[in-house]
């Protein structure tokens, strides 16, 4: 089966990944279709693109002119059925399993029989998400980073049952997109995340423990192991929430106590400490 050429991609969800997913897309001259629930939520998603694009004209890395193209290429909805007419649809929902498999029922529902069908998750199996398409050989995972724009990597996840065809269409549009694709076999948290992860949450077990404060945490891990951001305040920028949903998939995943979400952790999502998205996480955000 032949993929059809991608001219417009249909992004469910005007979040902080569908967002920037839709931006990579429109300045890559890809239309881009961002669906979500009501017009609020589809409005604080187009305005954060053009903001996004404002700074990128500050910094002179794009022209008014190319602003305007840009955003022109974007189109805000709250019809799901608008994603008939999508060539290429990425799924960018919450991080919650029940969640995406429900968007991707309907999706699949509603999607040309050739359209691949991707999803953005950063843990979930591939493979089980696969079957709520009905078309599990179109089904693939394209894990983008955050904040989409600037993270060059995606990885590209094949379910047991991904066709050679669809992965070629989704590195062909991955490598479009301005991104450099690496191939991952099917596992939970994937390969970046199998990583970065459990790190992250070993850092809030150190803080848990008093060894050292959430600044001091981060400026070792900074400083030692010259990464551009602590673990700590790159938890608040990935979301706490988010976070603890990664580790308890890798927990129930592995069955291996070595992915036990740390307390804090646990404790901070519940009292509705999430990060940046809520002012307040590891650290204040006024």
């Amino acid at each position: 089966m032949t993929s059809p050429a991608i001219a417009t991609v249909g992004i469910i969800g005007a979040g902080t990944m569908g967002n920037g997913i839709a931006q990579a897309c429109a300045v890559a001259g890809v239309r881009a279709l961002m669906i979500d629930i009501n017009a609020a939520a589809v409005e604080r998603g187009i305005k954060t693109v053009s903001g996004s694009l404002d700074r990128l004209v500050r910094k002179e890395k794009l022209t008014e002119a190319g602003k305007a193209d840009a955003l022109a290429r974007i189109k805000g909805s709250t019809e799901f059925g608008d994603l008939a007419g999508a060539d290429f649809i990425i799924e960018a929902a919450t991080e919650n399993e029940d969640l995406k498999r429900r968007i991707l029922k309907d999706a699949g529902a509603i999607a040309a029989p050739e359209v691949v069908i991707a999803t953005n998750t950063s843990s979930i199996s591939i493979t089980g998400l696969a079957a709520s398409t009905g078309r599990p050989e179109r089904f693939i995972g394209m894990h983008f980073f955050n904040p989409v724009p600037m993270m060059a990597l995606v990885e590209i996840i094949r379910g047991l049952a991904t066709s050679d065809a669809t992965y070629a269409a989704t590195e062909e549009l991955a490598r479009r997109l301005g991104k450099t694709p690496i191939c991952v076999k099917n596992a939970p948290g994937f390969v970046v995340n199998r990583i970065l992860c459990p790190m992250i949450n070993e850092a809030i077990f150190v803080l848990a423990e008093g060894l050292a404060s959430a600044e001091d945490i981060d400026n070792g891990m900074r400083l030692g192991t010259n990464q551009p951001i602590g673990p700590l305040a790159l938890a608040d920028m990935i979301g706490l929430d988010t976070m603890l949903s990664v580790m308890e998939v890798f927990y129930e995943g592995f069955n291996d106590p070595k992915y036990r979400p740390a307390p804090l952790l646990k404790e901070m999502v519940a009292a509705g400490y999430l990060g940046r998205k809520t002012g307040r996480g590891f650290y204040h955000y006024g």
